[in-house]
């Protein structure tokens, strides 16, 4: 069996030396999994040795390109891989219809509470939970890097651009994180929004107050309940929440420059494509706002109407912005396709995704997958009209899945897939690109309503 351990007596191969740094992410990662170590069914972690591991990619450095803003002098010092306690990972197939197959390569515990959301960053993977901790992985090793975030609330939302991290929280705050390179604890404070320097301009106003419930007011920057979700787009960051508004922050000074009534229930998803961000909600709509050029203001551009009487928890959009998928309380996916030179959108598909609500998805070029109440992950591809075609079904979560996130790295002809569950486990799939093959589809395809 071929041990991959950082110190061991016995000289490794020149690729798998300590200068893994200057390898790019989906070489280690290849590496990583072709000579994984087992025993016992069971991925084995040894500890590392922070002697001889030399300083790692910088964090975050694969993220969006932040917006300029002052430095304070830590970023040009390397961040250095520290060694941690050993860790024993699962390691087992996942009965799935047909070939090819779906493997589970980790499970990482260590949340206090249900994984609520995710975030791919460079070579690292951020989890964020209900217990109020967000944990930072490191790849391709999976070892748990550091921790921070505790005591700020209940994480609903992760999102990073350059050495930024912002979380949305149950108390109606986003705090934003900046990355220090100076201590083993990576991540500081940096802001928390809104400002006392929004606040401080606008108090005073009486025009600036406006009514959240009976007998209540606050300021219109602030947020009335739970911050839902969170998306970056071109230098904003845009805030959906339960009490049914969308916020506009600016990036650079973190200032709210507008407050939007966008549905008539709680906005559970936001997603930004193409200069234009997609809001989910609970009212069964999802709805396109955008700003015409030269205007400081949003608009809506366009509503996406669901099943009647269905909540909508998900949205997702193909990188070229053609394709909207929306996930159901009702367990159904469906899919409209944008039509540019009428900025209009028409509905091409509706799939029974789950037997319970669909809570999340994520997209990989032509693969959408989708997390369920029903705690299993559906695996989906694309077609050439819009529609889908079920691929498979993986499951292993002893709980409803709530975040999906897919890796763009290609890994033996496929790419990893990394879900969080209520059961408070943050396991890593892999899923085989070339899935036209399968018998399965041949024998058995999935009926879906095109339109």
């Amino acid at each position: 069996m071929f041990t991959f351990l950082t110190d061991n007596p016995c000289p490794l191969p020149p690729l798998l030396s300590p200068s893994l740094s200057s390898l790019s992410l989906s070489y280690m990662l290849m590496l990583f999994f072709y000579f994984l170590p087992i025993e016992n069914n069971t991925l084995l972690v040894s500890p590392m040795n922070p002697s001889k591991t030399t300083p790692s990619t910088p964090l975050l450095s694969a993220a969006t390109s932040s917006s300029s803003s002052s430095s304070d002098g830590d970023d040009d010092c390397p961040i250095h891989r520290y060694g941690l306690e050993d860790v024993g990972y699962p390691l087992s197939s996942v009965p799935v219809c047909g070939s090819p197959p779906y493997k589970s390569l980790a499970v990482l515990a260590g949340h206090v509470g249900s994984v609520s959301c995710l975030a791919l960053c460079g070579e690292f993977i951020l989890s964020a939970s209900q217990g109020k901790d967000i944990i930072v992985w490191q790849q391709p090793d999976l070892r748990q890097f550091t921790k921070f975030g505790q005591g700020e609330g209940s994480v609903k939302a992760l999102v990073t651009m350059g050495h930024k991290v912002f979380t949305a929280h149950q108390d109606s705050r986003i705090r934003v994180w900046k990355v220090s390179r100076r201590s083993e604890n990576v991540f500081r404070l940096l802001d928390t929004l809104p400002t006392t320097k929004d606040y401080l301009g606008k108090f005073m106003k009486q025009s600036n107050y406006v009514q959240t419930r009976r007998h209540h007011k606050r300021l219109w920057i602030e947020h009335a309940d739970s911050i839902s979700c969170l998306t970056i787009c071109n230098g904003l960051i845009y805030s959906g929440s339960w009490d049914k508004t969308l916020k506009v922050w600016r990036i650079a000074d973190f200032k709210c420059l507008e407050s939007i009534k966008a549905h008539d229930d709680a906005i559970n998803g936001l997603v930004s494509c193409k200069g234009l961000v997609y809001s989910a909600s609970a009212d069964g709509k999802i709805k396109a706002w955008g700003r015409k050029e030269g205007d400081s203001s949003h608009s809506l551009k366009g509503i996406l109407d669901g099943n009647k009487d269905v909540s909508l928890n998900s949205v997702v959009v193909s990188e070229d912005g053609r394709w909207v998928y929306g996930g159901g309380s009702d367990g159904y996916v469906m899919g409209w396709e944008r039509i540019f030179n009428l900025d209009s959108w028409k509905v091409v598909c509706k799939v029974k995704a789950h037997e319970m609500a669909v809570l999340c998805m994520c997209l990989m070029e032509e693969f959408l997958c989708s997390g369920s109440a029903d705690k299993s992950i559906g695996v989906w591809r694309r077609e050439a009209g819009g529609g889908l075609s079920k691929v498979g079904i993986v499951k292993g979560h002893e709980g409803p899945v709530k975040c999906l996130q897919a890796s763009p790295h290609c890994v033996g002809g496929g790419f990893l897939l990394y879900s969080g569950g209520l059961d408070r486990s943050l396991r890593v799939w892999w899923v085989l690109k070339d899935s036209a093959k399968t018998e399965e589809k041949k024998k058995h395809p999935i009926p879906t309503i095109q339109y």
